[in-house]
């Protein structure tokens, strides 16, 4: 949500980001219906005094002149009420337009239609080079016995998935040494419930627009969230924060879930784009400056790459460009691991600015050092997302005998090994 006084003053401007970010909303009648809700808040402001002078000219009436003044009281009162109730309706009107008015992105971000207009700012790491015909990761999984694939459909459905043996280890390695990773970098950690009430999502931003991708909980008030973002970002709203407190920055651990409705054919196959999966999240409320989030900005991307540089995965870093970086975004990076198995970079980790769009939703403030509210800048980051990053960790780390290489910073939550599964006989690795 934008400072609805920077709407006002600054129409074109919104304009311009409505276009660039491909959202679908009528600044003109947002502001007409700004305008109406003013006038109505004027009329209701007006007959609220006169209200309050009747009031008091009744108690200093004489006995004959209080009976007319109470009477005029009466009708100040009803038509009052009529008029309170239709700025209700105009503001009910108002607020889901405000609530689609995307951010104004960075003056860097390039201009773009979709992701293909998103720029590579550097790859890091060598790509995986092979002496021996290199397997995928659900050829590499099925031949060590290390998922269900076929059995779990009887159980969860379509792009469902069950780990087995030692990728169970492999997975929970790669979370508690995320953990430690952000706990080590003080951030605070944080278990996270996925079910959440509605008004979260709204004050993320997913809502209004992202409802298909949500699953709901029949017969009660909540939904299961695609991120611990979505509870942390409403762990403190309504609250006034110190400065002094300032940054917050928390590491959150949650499952997660989401429909991927629109995504029918795409990328069905193994591990890559599953409904439930397990993620720590990176998220910071820091002052409402620019020069802070930017700075912080950087940190959540530096943390990301350290991880990856730590896994022994070669990477690539993105700009997102306007049409792919979501409406509350200020700017967004993402990151993509290689995967050998498609010769080409899948998405990893997203890192994103939101200015302070997500604390106005949320209604988050802090009193800054000279006692004034303002609201702060948010930020998140994937510390790591499972199943997804064993895709590339597998595939890039894979041996000649079918067994994967533990990368050193993984060995001490795997009892010290340095591979993992069972050397193939020269027919299984056919």
């Amino acid at each position: 949500m934008l400072d609805l006084k920077l709407i006002r003053e600054q129409p074109d401007l919104v304009r311009w980001a409505v276009s660039v970010k491909r959202t679908n909303l009528d600044v003109d009648a947002l502001l007409e219906l700004d305008r109406q809700v003013s006038a109505q808040r004027t009329r209701v402001e007006a007959l609220q005094a006169e209200r309050n002078r009747q009031a008091k000219a009744v108690r200093d009436a004489s006995p004959e002149e209080r009976p007319a003044g109470i009477q005029r009281g009466k009708e100040i009162a009803e038509q009052l009420k009529g008029e309170e109730s239709l700025l209700r309706q105009l503001e009910q009107q108002l607020q889901p337009l405000l609530l689609q008015v995307p951010q104004i992105p960075l003056e860097s971000v390039p201009v773009g239609e979709s992701e293909e207009d998103n720029v590579v700012l550097r790859e890091v790491g060598r790509r995986a080079e092979f002496a021996f015909p290199p397997r995928d990761h659900v050829a590499l999984l099925e031949r060590q016995g290390w998922a269900e694939f076929e059995r779990v459909g009887k159980i969860s459905g379509s792009r469902s998935y069950m780990l087995r043996g030692e990728l169970v280890l492999l997975e929970q390695a790669l979370l508690r040494f995320a953990l430690d990773f952000l706990y080590a970098r003080g951030y605070t950690l944080l278990s996270a419930s996925a079910l959440v009430r509605p008004e979260t999502l709204f004050a993320t931003g997913h809502f209004p627009g992202g409802e298909d991708q949500v699953y709901r909980i029949e017969g009660e008030a909540l939904l299961l969230s695609g991120t611990a973002e979505v509870p942390i970002n409403f762990l403190h709203a309504g609250e006034i924060l110190n400065f002094e407190e300032l940054p917050l920055r928390y590491g959150g651990i949650s499952a997660a879930f989401r429909s991927e409705a629109g995504s029918a054919g795409r990328d069905v196959r193994g591990l890559i784009r599953v409904h439930e999966f397990k993620k720590v999240e990176q998220f910071v409320i820091c002052e409402g400056s620019l020069e802070h989030s930017m700075a912080l900005f950087g940190e959540l991307l530096s943390n990301a790459e350290e991880f990856l540089q730590a896994l022994e995965l070669p990477y690539r870093v993105l700009q997102n460009c306007t049409a792919d970086m979501g409406a509350g975004k200020l700017i967004m990076y993402d990151l993509e691991c290689w995967v050998p198995s498609e010769q080409r970079y899948r998405e990893t980790h997203s890192c994103s600015n939101l200015g302070d769009w997500q604390a106005r939703r949320s209604q988050l403030r802090y009193r800054d050092p000279a006692g004034k509210l303002r609201f702060p800048h948010t930020l998140n980051n994937t510390a790591v997302a499972t199943p997804r990053i064993l895709v590339p960790l597998v595939e890039c780390h894979q041996q000649a005998d079918g067994r994967v290489r533990v990368p050193g910073a993984l060995r001490p939550y795997l009892g010290g090994r340095e591979l993992l599964g069972r050397a193939l006989s020269a027919q299984e690795a056919r």
